[in-house]
C-alpha cells in the first residue's frame, strides 16, 4: 500500500528526465549553429578587409593601366551587387555561394594577380629602356664640346685651364678687401703686411693671362699671400663687412666698364673719322706728280663715251684714292666686256691732282674713266642747295665745331659729327640728273664697296616706274623707317609708315629719266628745308633718301648688295662669296687698322700693293 501511494504520488522526476533526454540535443546544435554564425561573420569581416585591400590596389592599378583593368573591376562591381543582393532582413551577411560562384571568384581572383605581374613586369621592362636611353644621351653629352653655346667656352674645355693666373686674380681681390678693412678697423701690421704681398702679386701677374705667361717662382708668391689672407681672415673676417667691401668693388668696375665702352665707342668713331698715314702720303705725293705734268697729259682718252646712254655708266664720288682704286679695279676684272663701262668720278680739290694722277697712270683697261672736281659745279651752289645753305649758317657750325656744349656730348653725338657730313660728295648723290643730264640710267657706287660680279644686269632690271632700284635692309624690326626718322613729328608722322622697310644706299641703280618727271631732287629741297633745325632726322644722307625715294624704290634681290663688313662679325661667308657687291658700311673699313681680318682679304686682293708709289708710302705691309 504505501510503495504503491508513492508511486503514484511523484510523476515529475520521470518527466524531467525525458524532457531532458529530448532536448538536449537541440541546445547543443543551436550552440554549435550559433558558434558557426559568429565565427562566419568573422570570416566575413576579415574576407571584407582583404577584398577593399585588392580594390584599392586595384583602383590604383587602374589610374594607371586603365584599359587593362577594366574588365576585372567589371567583375567585382557585379560580385559586389550579388553580395549585397544577398544580405539577410535583419542586417548579417547571408552568404549562399554555391561551389560554381565560388569557384568563379577564385578564377577571377588569379586572373586579377596574373595580370598585376604582367603589368609590373612590363613597367620594369620601360624602365629599363629609358634607363638605356638616357645613358646613350649621357654618352653623347660627354663627347661634346664644352661651352660650346656660351661665352666662356675656353674655360669649360679645360676646367684646370689657366687656374693659377685666376687664382691670383682672386687673391688680389680679397687682399683689396681685407686692406681697406685693415685700415679701417686700425691695423696698421696686417695692413702693411697686406699691401706688401699685394703689391708683390700684382708685379707677378702683371698682364699675364694664361699660365704659360707666369715665371715659375709665382707659385712661392701665392703660397705667401695666401698665408697672410688665413691670417687676416682669423682676425678681421666679418660677413657684413666683406660683402659690402665686393658690392662696392663690383659697383665701382661696373662704372669702369662703362666708361670703357663709351671711351672705346670714342676712339672707334675718331678712327674711323682719320685718314690712315699710308694713304695721306699717298694722295700728297700723287698730288705733287699730277700739278708737275704738263697740261696736255692731264687728260684722259675715249671722253666721247661720257654721253653716251647705251653704254653702263657708274658714279662714284670719293675723296679716298685707294678706295676709289679698288671700286673701279674690282668692277673692271668682273666685268664680261669691260670697253662698256664708263666711270665717273667725281673729288673735292684737295684730292683732285691725286685722284686723276692715279688713274692716269693706272688706266682700268678698256672701260672710260673721268675725274671732276665737285667745287667747280658753279650750278651747285647756297642758292640753290638747302644743305649748302645750312652748313654755312652759325648754329651748323657751332654744332660742328663748338666743343663742351651739353647737345653735342657723347660718341653717339660724335658719329654725326664727322667731317663727310660737311663734304658735297655726300649729299652729290641728290643731283644725279643736273650732274649727268645726257644719260638714262646710272648705277651709283659708294667707294667702301667691291664688286665680284658682273654688274651689266642691272641695268636690265625692270624698275616698274620706280626710280630707285636698291636691296631692302629690313628685317623683322629693324632698319625701318622708325629708326632713322622723327614719327614724334607730325610731318613724318602724317606721310610715313613706321613699318616701312628700308633699303640701303652704296650700289643704287637709277633710272635718271623717270627721276626728272618725278622731280626728285625737288622732293630732296623739300625735306631738307623742313629740317633746318634736325627735327626730322639727324645728319646724314640716308633718311633723307629714305624719304625723298619713298614709294619710288624697287626692292632689288639680296644677292647684288651684302652689307655689314664693316660692322658685323657674323656674316656668312657663303653669303659673301656669292653677292655681286659686298659691302664695308660701318667704322671698320678694310683700309683701316681697326678692320676686321676675316673681311679684309676680299678688299685687299684688288690693291696694287706692288705698285711704287704704295711701297713708298708704306701700304704694302696690309696685304699681310
Amino acid at each position: 500500500m504505501p510503495l504503491n501511494n508513492r508511486s503514484k504520488g511523484s510523476p515529475f522526476p520521470l518527466l524531467a528526465f525525458v524532457l531532458l533526454f529530448l532536448l538536449a540535443p537541440l541546445f547543443f546544435f543551436f550552440a554549435l549553429n550559433t558558434s558557426s554564425d559568429r565565427n562566419d561573420i568573422s570570416d566575413v569581416t576579415i574576407q571584407q578587409g582583404s577584398k577593399w585591400r585588392e580594390q584599392k590596389a586595384l583602383h590604383d592599378l587602374k589610374s594607371l593601366f586603365p584599359k587593362e583593368l577594366n574588365q576585372p573591376e567589371t567583375h567585382l562591381r557585379q560580385e559586389k551587387q550579388k553580395e549585397k543582393e544577398g544580405k539577410s532582413s535583419v542586417g548579417l551577411p547571408q552568404w549562399t555561394d554555391s561551389p560554381v560562384k565560388l569557384a568563379r571568384r577564385q578564377l577571377i581572383e588569379k586572373r586579377m594577380a596574373k595580370r598585376a605581374a604582367e603589368l609590373v613586369k612590363q613597367d620594369d621592362e620601360v624602365i629599363v629602356k629609358l634607363e638605356d636611353l638616357a645613358i646613350e644621351r649621357s654618352k653623347s653629352v660627354d663627347s661634346a664640346v664644352l661651352g660650346k653655346y656660351n661665352i666662356w667656352r675656353k674655360e669649360n674645355e679645360n676646367e684646370n685651364a689657366d687656374s693659377t693666373v685666376r687664382l691670383m686674380r682672386d687673391q688680389i681681390i680679397m687682399a683689396r678687401v681685407y686692406l681697406s678693412i685693415a685700415k679701417m678697423k686700425n691695423k696698421l701690421d696686417l695692413y702693411q703686411e697686406l699691401q706688401t704681398r699685394l703689391k708683390e702679386s700684382q708685379r707677378a701677374l702683371g698682364e699675364a693671362t694664361s699660365d704659360a705667361d707666369l715665371h715659375h717662382s709665382e707659385h712661392e708668391k701665392i703660397k705667401a699671400m695666401g698665408q697672410v689672407l688665413s691670417k687676416v681672415k682669423d682676425q678681421l673676417y666679418d660677413c657684413k663687412l666683406v660683402t659690402g667691401k665686393l658690392r662696392a668693388m663690383l659697383q665701382t668696375a661696373d662704372e669702369q666698364v662703362r666708361g670703357l665702352k663709351k671711351q672705346s665707342t670714342f676712339l672707334s668713331q675718331l678712327a674711323a673719322k682719320t685718314i690712315p698715314n699710308g694713304i695721306h702720303c699717298l694722295s700728297m705725293r700723287l698730288t705733287i706728280d699730277y700739278y708737275l705734268l704738263p697740261p696736255e697729259k692731264r687728260k684722259f682718252p675715249k671722253t666721247e663715251n661720257l654721253v653716251n646712254p647705251s653704254l653702263y655708266h657708274y658714279a662714284l664720288f670719293s675723296d679716298n684714292v685707294l678706295a676709289a682704286s679698288v671700286v673701279v679695279n674690282s668692277t673692271v676684272l668682273n666685268a664680261k666686256d669691260p670697253s662698256k663701262h664708263v666711270f665717273h668720278l667725281v673729288t673735292d680739290k684737295l684730292n683732285f691732282g691725286a685722284m686723276n694722277m692715279w688713274f692716269l697712270l693706272n688706266p682700268p683697261g678698256k672701260a672710260t674713266i673721268n675725274v671732276e672736281n665737285v667745287d667747280e659745279f658753279k650750278w651747285l651752289n647756297s642758292s640753290y642747295c638747302p644743305v649748302l645753305r645750312q652748313l654755312e649758317s652759325a648754329t651748323m657750325k657751332e654744332y660742328y665745331f663748338k666743343a663742351g656744349h651739353p647737345s653735342t656730348t657723347g660718341a653717339s653725338n660724335l658719329k654725326y659729327r664727322n667731317p663727310k657730313y660737311l663734304s658735297m660728295l655726300n649729299h652729290l648723290r641728290f643731283y644725279l640728273p643736273q650732274v649727268y643730264p645726257k644719260l638714262d640710267k646710272i648705277l651709283f657706287l659708294d667707294d667702301d664697296i667691291v664688286v665680284q660680279k658682273d654688274l651689266t644686269g642691272l641695268w636690265a632690271v625692270d624698275l616698274h616706274g620706280k626710280v630707285n632700284g636698291a636691296v631692302e635692309t629690313c628685317g623683322e624690326s629693324f632698319h625701318r623707317f622708325d629708326k632713322y626718322l622723327n614719327f614724334s613729328n607730325p610731318h613724318i608722322a602724317k606721310n610715313f609708315d613706321p613699318n616701312a622697310c628700308g633699303w640701303a644706299y652704296g650700289m643704287n641703280i637709277f633710272d635718271l629719266k623717270v627721276w626728272k618727271k618725278k622731280d626728285i631732287t625737288g622732293i630732296y629741297h623739300r625735306w631738307q628745308n623742313l629740317n633746318e633745325d634736325r627735327v626730322l632726322w639727324k645728319l646724314g644722307t640716308l633718311p633723307p633718301g629714305l624719304m625723298t625715294f619713298y614709294g619710288l624704290t624697287h626692292p632689288l634681290n639680296k644677292s647684288w648688295h651684302v652689307l655689314g663688313l664693316g660692322y658685323s662679325p657674323s656674316i656668312d661667308r657663303t653669303e659673301i662669296e656669292n653677292a655681286a657687291v659686298v659691302h664695308y658700311n660701318g667704322n671698320m673699313k678694310p683700309w683701316l687698322e681697326i678692320a676686321m681680318t676675316k673681311y679684309r682679304p676680299y678688299w685687299s686682293k684688288y690693291v696694287k700693293y706692288n705698285h711704287p708709289y704704295l711701297r713708298n708710302c708704306k701700304l704694302s705691309e696690309w696685304s699681310s
